[in-house]
């Protein structure tokens, strides 16, 4: 089950709900985040927090990139990448001028900027093919995961051992050409930034409604919900611009709270890392897990990882979402060659997202909000990689560029 089809098992009618996993899913969460404030400090467990409601708009929009793109690649229709590209926007509007102050509220911030390179390229490639492979992104691996697919919980333990591939593979491909970390708002000013940033993601928007004019002679329209007010709320569907407006808000949330924007799998590596420790692995030899950054997380508890303290989060509140929704853990049966499709789709997506400094999320999210140059490199490549998926997908027994 992958997150473009998550929503399609059909929940409980009325205000019925999954009392027992429900009941669960939230002492669980607060469990969780009593003890990472006691364990850390109640800062990141308001991290934690922000997490679990990413984890919940996440569910109940099924916001995923994979399913979105593959549904502009196949056929034609743009509406969620649509809502994808007005998330950005919004998160870029504040972004951009809070890093040209440098530090608002008296903070220090960065944003997800990036050198543009090699390492870019391929990575975000391989990542675009993994995803389509894998049947999520790294939002999209960790929000069904927490709704109790066992399928992507298998692209989620391949996705690790990716990342802690790409963490010993990472020095070697940045030794290749590349150039140094490139910002909008730094380049063009805070204007000219925000003018280039509202320009290109216009301009991608423009192609998805010309070309789903010339398929469709229309654009899609929204789908009208089973449910209305408080019974959608905790039933679902939520509106899928309504849910990027939601999580671009979130975003800049975490970027004023952490310091840095949202991000996904270096949490993937830092887990992978120490379990391969564990095991007798000597990661910390590694060049990667030297750098003062990486080194740091590696010593301490992974609750005190921001990036892990959120994606703990987004798993328990999608489950929590999944709960309220009566839709969760469904019982499917996943072929054989589809769990081979998810476990090779994970290993990409973890070694294509170290190599290229992030995911959907670290790279094309935060990276093009924050005016990176490099996140739209990533969007390019992740595109070109995310159509070779599609078109891979029939060879594992799953639907490609066939209706």
């Amino acid at each position: 089950m992958s997150e473009a089809t998550l929503s399609a098992h059909p929940a409980k009618p009325g205000f019925e709900f999954d009392k027992g996993p429900a009941a669960i899913t939230a002492v669980l969460f607060v469990i969780v985040g009593i003890a990472i404030a006691q364990a850390v400090d109640l800062h990141q467990a308001v991290l934690y927090g922000l997490g679990g409601i990413l984890g919940i708009a996440l569910y109940h929009a099924s916001f995923g990139f994979t399913g979105g793109w593959r549904r502009f690649s196949v056929e034609k229709r743009g509406r969620a990448m649509r809502a994808q590209l007005l998330m950005i926007g919004v998160a870029a509007a504040a972004f951009i001028p809070m890093l040209a102050i440098g530090s608002p509220f008296g903070n220090p911030i960065v944003g997800a900027v990036a050198p543009v390179g090699t390492s870019v390229l391929i990575g975000a490639f391989l990542f675009g093919l993994g995803m389509q492979l894998g049947g999520g992104c790294g939002s999209g691996t960790l929000f069904t995961v927490g709704g109790g697919s066992a399928r992507m919980l298998l692209t989620l333990v391949f996705f690790i051992i990716g990342a802690v591939i790409g963490t010993a593979h990472l020095p070697m491909w940045l030794e290749l050409p590349a150039l140094p970390p490139m910002s909008l708002g730094r380049e063009f000013g805070m204007t000219g930034g925000l003018v280039v940033t509202f320009g290109g993601l216009a301009v991608i928007a423009l192609i998805t409604v010309l070309i789903e004019k010339r398929a469709h002679g229309t654009l899609e329209v929204t789908p009208t919900a089973p449910r209305a007010g408080i019974a959608r709320l905790f039933h679902g569907p939520w509106p899928l611009v309504w849910t990027g407006l939601l999580l671009a808000a979130l975003n800049v949330a975490t970027l004023l709270i952490a310091g840095h924007p949202w991000s996904i799998t270096f949490g993937f590596g830092l887990w992978g890392a120490k379990i391969a420790q564990v095991i007798g692995i000597s990661v910390e030899t590694w060049e990667f897990w030297n750098w003062p950054g990486p080194a740091q997380a590696l010593a301490n508890s992974v609750l005190e990882d921001n990036t892990s303290v959120m994606n703990f989060g987004i798993v328990i509140g999608a489950a929590f979402a999944a709960a309220l929704a009566g839709k969760f853990a469904p019982k499917v049966s996943v072929p054989v060659a589809s769990l081979v499709a998810a476990a090779i789709g994970g290993v990409l997506m973890g070694y294509g997202a170290r190599l290229a400094f992030g995911c959907n999320i670290g790279a094309f999210f935060s990276g093009i909000a924050s005016g990176s140059v490099h996140g739209w490199l990533w969007f390019v490549l992740a595109f070109a990689g995310s159509w070779l998926g599609i078109a891979l997908r029939p060879v594992f027994g799953m639907d490609g560029f066939r209706k």
